[in-house]
């Protein structure tokens, strides 16, 4: 024991440690007790005095009569217990008392002193428990306000009272340890109580054994633990309820099982005790006759203070403090210093070690324990001891900058310390993507291949990797450990990192695509979009295989629910299209495939343009790309006669007759698909096509597919724009039979075809008169054109001579001849009617008209008074005809009729938008401003009436 260190962790206070008693309390000090921030001080006179922090003296009060032997302070209450002498009250009963005193309760006695109240006195010895000499006290408290006692006699007897004495509810009992006839000496010099769990343990001891008490039992029972045991004021309790005894050979602990460790302190132990463990020991020094007091660290086996001392009387703990009474009322106040301290003491010396197992052992915080460490690790870094300054430093993991342990061990020398360190960051789930790149880069430099595998492979308790994925990846791929950076990506289900490495480093495709395949739709999609470009280069077919599957899953068995809506939830071809921009052919048969399975795709407008696109392209590319690379030259004219002529590719440029045979028959068989799928996209009873009609029109116009320009003309009723495909081609033959197709009225076509269809002969510079002639057939059967419009229109063309529209011009002067003959007959007609009407106007206003009807109009019957004329020449009884009326019942409805015909004109005359829509309609719109003419419409004036008469009557009752 004397090669332990010694050191200063202790320290005096009190105005340098030594205080002294105050004058105050004068008798010899008998017992001490302490707790709840008092010092407690009993006496041989019987007085007990407190005294506060920094020994002041607080109050002394008479407890006993004659000797206070044993105090002890409460802690949970502020109850105070003493056992004294006080007056016998008969020769055959003791003296000695317990009292209970609440210092809580002060009674005043005078103007300067004043006295606890005494809550209770309990006479100790009775006839059942004969009197002997105490030489142990010890008060449990369990649940208040109950309490247990136990007294230690010196005949091997332990008087224990349980219960509320202030109410004097108690029941005693009684132990016995040694007899006193077995042994010398069996008086008890020490007791502990130890609550284990439920079970209440009573240790006591003699000078001749350790004794076990469980006092749960009725009654007890008594276990011997050790034959050996001490004297009085060597009996102690540590922190974790171990009982301590000092003997002059050694030091002992005590289980509940028996004798423990066993520390070899040589010399007599005068005092034991614990404190905030510590062991403290008072030893006579028998080679010098002194007292040393020591403070015993048994975790770190270091002597934590030492000093001599005078003769020590007691030795308490209170205010954080342990107190040494001297027999000479003098004390010693000693103080533990702070851990700072200690550690400033210890690093001057250089001994980290003692201050790391001084900082665990008194459960500093894990930052004080961390910064030892590294200045221990600092320590051995500057003697080049790398190896154990890194178990240093590997130990302030979580405290410490890693950058600060990593900045030192860079060099390549301290690699493998580097690599632990990084190691243990990672296991601890510390580190960050740097410490990950830097770790994965340690071991490739290394080539240690074992250790990889293990870090790479390495999990945490919920199967997650410890390091950041992707940087591992990253690392191990720039290293070439490709293997290890797909087993990471595959774990970590990084689907992109893992194709990656497959498609760009290793180039093994197959493994890829049945990787894809092996993935969920949702997440496969996203990878063939990500690279799919590579997987069509290499391997088409594959590549496109899955995509069907991708679009096109279950759909047989969705047909019998809602297909359309199953089809949009399933990924539409459109969203790959952008994996085939370099591979158009895969591209086409992708589209081919899908379009042949799937009848009604929600993409189906936006794939047939796509398909248009490649069916119509000269090279097999988009039309942009195809303008940028090659400057492909359209400004041909083939003959609208022979549409799947032969054609071939060279440069870019279709030439007839080319040498390139296969490219010519891959180009003609596109083409003729392209217009298979204008004409089967657009149904005739669809009114809008499943494509977009302006983009096919384009690329017709790019590609030079007439045949397709014109389909698609016609199914937009552009008959212009047809006839002009025509002219455009000098194509007079298809010219005439197009507008015989779509120049017919009757089949609801459009007759000023033939009027287009002249001009462009008359504006020909060449000789047509055979297409003319047939034009001016259709021209005068429909009546067209007048011939003034024929004659100057063709009059535009030298090749034209006068006998090309001889007949038609004669036939039109015959045709104007008739005409004008039938008009002036009409004329004529129409101006003796007219006279005829004016003469009999004038004639009933003139001449009186003469009534010789004799039957009534309306029964037949012979016409007798009263009667009624009307000036139309009808007559009718007057029976016969309604009351009030005034007009010829025959005559009316004709009258009327035409009245609301002349009203309807002049409404109509007000209603423009229908007279110009009846001109423009019109073979004739002159004709129709004629009839407004004639009908009074236009030509309306507003002077007075014309003379218009209406069917008046006459009413005689005279027979007139």
């Amino acid at each position: 024991m004397y090669q332990w260190r010694k050191f200063e962790f202790f320290e005096e206070k009190l105005g340098g440690g030594k205080c002294k008693i105050p004058e105050e309390i004068s008798g010899k000090i008998e017992c001490c007790s302490s707790g709840r921030g008092k010092l407690v001080i009993g006496c041989d006179d019987g007085t007990i005095s407190l005294l506060d922090r920094g020994f002041n003296f607080n109050f002394i009060f008479q407890a006993h009569t004659s000797s206070v032997l044993f105090l002890q302070q409460l802690k949970q209450r502020n109850f105070l217990l003493s056992i004294g002498e006080d007056e016998q009250i008969s020769p055959q009963q003791s003296g000695m008392c317990l009292k209970v005193f609440d210092l809580d309760k002060m009674q005043p006695e005078g103007s300067s002193t004043s006295s606890p109240d005494c809550i209770g006195i309990l006479r100790i010895f009775t006839t059942q428990f004969p009197q002997a000499k105490i030489t142990s006290f010890l008060v449990l408290e369990e649940a208040p306000p109950i309490l247990l006692i136990a007294i230690g006699l010196d005949n091997g007897c332990i008087y224990c009272i349980k219960g509320d004495i202030a109410r004097e509810r108690i029941t005693r009992f009684k132990l016995q340890v040694d007899s006193v006839s077995e042994k010398g000496n069996s008086s008890i010099t020490g007791l502990g109580f130890r609550l284990d769990s439920q079970a209440l343990l009573l240790f006591a001891v003699t000078p001749n054994s350790v004794s076990l008490f469980s006092m749960q039992d009725q009654p007890p029972k008594r276990q011997i633990l050790d034959q050996i045991g001490c004297n009085i004021n060597s009996v102690a309790m540590s922190d974790r309820l171990e009982l301590i005894i000092g003997r002059p050979e050694a030091v002992y602990f005590y289980e509940v099982d028996g004798r423990g460790p066993c520390w070899a302190f040589e010399g007599e132990k005068k005092f034991i005790g614990w404190f905030r463990g510590y062991l403290l020991c008072v030893i006579a020094d028998q080679r010098n006759g002194k007292n040393n007091f020591n403070v015993y660290d048994l975790k770190n086996r270091l002597i934590a203070h030492s000093l001599v001392v005078k003769e020590v009387s007691h030795m308490l703990c209170e205010w954080g403090n342990i107190i040494l009474i001297m027999t000479d009322k003098s004390a010693l106040c000693i103080g533990e210093k702070d851990m700072e301290s200690k550690l400033d003491m210890l690093f001057k010396k250089n001994l980290y070690t003692v201050a790391i197992n001084l900082v665990q052992t008194q459960q500093a915080d894990a930052a004080a324990t961390a910064e030892v460490l590294r200045k221990y690790g600092d320590h051995l870094y500057s003697k080049q001891d790398y190896d154990e300054a890194m178990a240093q430093y590997i130990h302030t993991i979580g405290h410490l900058e890693p950058s600060y342990v990593i900045q030192k061990f860079l060099d390549a020398q301290r690699i493998y310390n580097l690599t632990n360190y990084l190691e243990n960051l990672h296991e601890k789930g510390l580190a960050s993507k740097d410490h990950t790149t830097l770790l994965l880069n340690c071991y490739t430099k290394l080539k240690d291949v074992k250790k990889l595998n293990v870090f790479i492979k390495s999990e945490d308790g919920v199967g997650e990797h410890k390091f950041d994925v992707e940087t591992a990846i990253r690392v191990c791929r720039a290293a070439n450990y490709h293997e290890h950076a797909m087993y990471v990506a595959k774990k970590a289900r990084k689907h992109e990192w893992y194709l990656k490495i497959l498609l760009e480093d290793l180039g093994r495709y197959d493994e890829a695509l049945q990787y894809i395949s092996s993935l969920e739709p949702s997440q496969a999609g996203l990878t063939v979009k990500e690279y799919g470009k590579i997987l069509i280069e290499h391997r088409p077919a594959e590549t496109i295989d899955i995509l069907m599957r991708l679009c096109t899953e279950d759909v047989d068995l969705a047909k019998g629910t809602s297909n359309g809506a199953y089809l949009s939830m399933l990924p539409s071809p459109v969203d790959f299209l952008n994996i085939f921009i370099h591979h158009p052919q895969s591209l086409m048969n992708f589209l081919e495939k899908y379009v042949d399975k799937v009848k009604d795709s929600p993409a189906q407008v936006e794939i047939h343009n796509t398909l248009l696109e490649l069916y119509l392209s000269i090279d097999l590319n988009f039309p942009s790309i195809s303008q940028a690379k090659n400057e492909t030259d359209f400004n041909f004219k083939p003959r609208l006669a022979a549409p799947a002529m032969s054609r071939a590719v060279s440069n870019g440029r279709l030439i007839v007759n080319g040498k390139n045979s296969c490219m010519e028959k891959d180009t003609l068989e596109r083409r003729q698909k392209g217009l298979r799928l204008l004409k089967s996209a657009w149904p005739s009873d669809v009114e809008h096509p499943l494509y977009d009609v302006d983009l096919a029109i384009i690329l017709c116009k790019m590609n030079a597919l007439n045949e397709g320009l014109l389909y698609l003309y016609e199914k937009m009723k552009l008959y212009k724009e047809v006839i002009a495909c025509y002219m455009q081609a000098h194509d007079h033959e298809g010219l005439i039979a197009c507008c015989k197709r779509l120049g017919d009225l009757v089949k609801g076509g459009d007759s000023t075809l033939w009027a287009d269809l002249l001009k462009y002969f008359g504006e020909l510079g060449e000789d047509c008169s055979k297409e003319v002639k047939e034009v001016l057939t259709y021209i005068e059967r429909d009546d067209i054109l007048p011939p003034i419009i024929v004659l100057q229109t063709l009059l535009r063309n030298p090749c034209l001579t006068l006998s090309v529209i001889k007949d038609y011009i004669a036939r039109k002067l015959e045709q104007e001849s008739k005409l004008i003959e039938e008009d002036r007959r009409a004329m004529e007609k129409y101006q003796e009617d007219t006279l005829m009407m004016r003469k009999e106007i004038q004639d009933l206003r003139t001449n009186a008209r003469i009534f010789q009807l004799s039957k009534c109009t309306a029964c037949t019957f012979t016409l007798d008074l009263p009667a009624v004329h009307f000036m139309c020449m009808h007559s009718f009884h007057q029976r016969c005809l309604g009351d009030n009326e005034k007009e010829c019942p025959e005559c009316a409805p004709e009258y009327r009729s035409v009245m609301e015909m002349k009203r309807s004109l002049e409404q109509n005359s007000n209603d423009q938008d229908r007279f110009f829509q009846q001109v423009k309609s019109s073979k004739d719109g002159f004709s129709v401003i004629a009839e407004y003419f004639g009908k009074g419409i236009i030509s309306k004036t507003s002077n007075g009436s014309t003379g218009t008469f209406s069917s008046s009557c006459i009413s005689s009752t005279s027979g007139f």
